[in-house]
């Protein structure tokens, strides 16, 4: 069975487009890890500020190598003064 992850990230209202570009640098390496089924980006039309990765990964191990990646970790380090809250990171099983 699969894991999904929705990750939300706010961005504070006057830093939409730095946290927009760190963001974006996150998705070629991760569509090249083992074990990524799925990784997109969104924006929410209504509010600029909420960005979300839908994800989908072969196994807890894919996502957690993952997260534990050198790009994943350059990437939190540049989130200081960009994000509204701390990203809220949540791993789902689908069931039908």
């Amino acid at each position: 069975m699969t894991i999904r992850v929705v990750a939300r990230i706010i961005a504070l209202p006057d830093k939409v487009e730095a946290l927009k570009a760190v963001l974006l640098e996150l998705i070629e390496p991760t569509r090249q890890e083992y074990g990524c089924i799925k990784y997109e980006l969104l924006q929410n039309q209504s509010d600029p500020t909420d960005f979300t990765f839908v994800e989908e990964w072969a196994s807890n191990h894919a996502l957690d190598a993952h997260l534990a990646s050198t790009h994943i970790e350059k990437a939190v380090a540049q989130l200081d003064g960009l994000v509204a809250a701390e990203p809220d990171i949540r791993r789902y099983h689908l069931l039908k």
